[in-house]
């Protein structure tokens, strides 16, 4: 039997809902989230391409690899479509896969990113990657805390967690996800997009404007959005009830 791509976790019992996590961390980094959707779903928590217990990603990372390995997931599942939930890199796949496989994703809940990365701050998304690959993760590492979390979060055991996840990382599986992080442009397509749709934002998020957030939810037909108070980039892990709640209001207006 072929060794599967993606690694998930699975829990829970009813419609299926599939989290997609930010880049460099896994389908661990949830906070309460899982637990909670588990009430009244199958939750499938993914490691994407390259990240936790996932095989390496290729290289030069691509985000067409990235949706066609998540709908894989969601076809062997054979629970679909799914309630797609992302969060920031997590959240990009989702839109991309929301245009690709609309057959797959019956609700999209795409959170702390925007619809498209301008291709004047692409040379900036990909330095992240090969900063790491030339000095370690410990190069990239506290910048990347400094945009995730507040500064009174960061001194915290959930804060040290990521730390560590971070400079557990591989460089190469790192800098895959950014090169695929660059080229996401789906804006001006998810005009398209047909499933209920939830944006959420964090207002204190320092890596996604709120006007991102914004744009992001006026682009898709319908959409709900979401503006968490005093919610990070990080915002499960630092605001998890307020994360948590709005997930689960919006499954509840929407009967999924």
């Amino acid at each position: 039997m072929t060794e599967p791509l993606l690694h998930s976790d699975r829990r829970g019992a009813g419609p299926l809902a599939v989290l997609l996590h930010p880049v460099g961390l896994d389908g661990t980094f949830w906070g309460a989230l899982p637990d909670r959707l588990a009430r009244t779903h199958t939750v499938v928590a993914i490691d994407m391409p390259g990240h936790g217990r996932s095989r390496p990603a290729a290289r030069p990372g691509r985000m067409d690899a990235c949706v066609t390995a998540v709908a894989a997931v969601i076809e062997a599942e054979a629970k679909g479509p799914a309630v797609v939930i992302g969060l920031s890199f997590g959240g990009m796949v989702a839109q991309n896969l929301a245009l690709a496989r609309p057959d797959l994703v019956a609700a999209l809940i795409p959170s702390g990113c925007g619809g498209r990365i301008p291709e004047a701050a692409r040379p900036a998304i990909l330095a992240r990657g090969t900063d790491a690959e030339a000095g370690g993760m410990a190069a990239v590492v506290e910048g990347t805390i400094e945009r995730w979390f507040t500064s009174g979060f960061r001194a915290t055991p959930a804060a040290d967690a990521v730390r560590r996840r971070l400079l557990a990382d591989d460089p190469s599986g790192w800098s895959a996800a950014w090169e695929a992080i660059s080229g996401h442009d789906a804006l001006d397509r998810l005009g398209a997009v047909r499933a209920p749709a939830l944006v959420i934002g964090g207002e204190a998020d320092a890596a996604t404007p709120v006007e991102a957030a914004r744009a992001l939810s006026a682009a898709i037909p319908g959409a709900e959005l979401a503006l968490l108070a005093g919610a990070p980039h990080m915002m499960q892990i630092e605001s998890p009830d307020l994360y948590a709640a709005a997930i689960e209001g919006f499954l509840a207006r929407r009967g999924l």
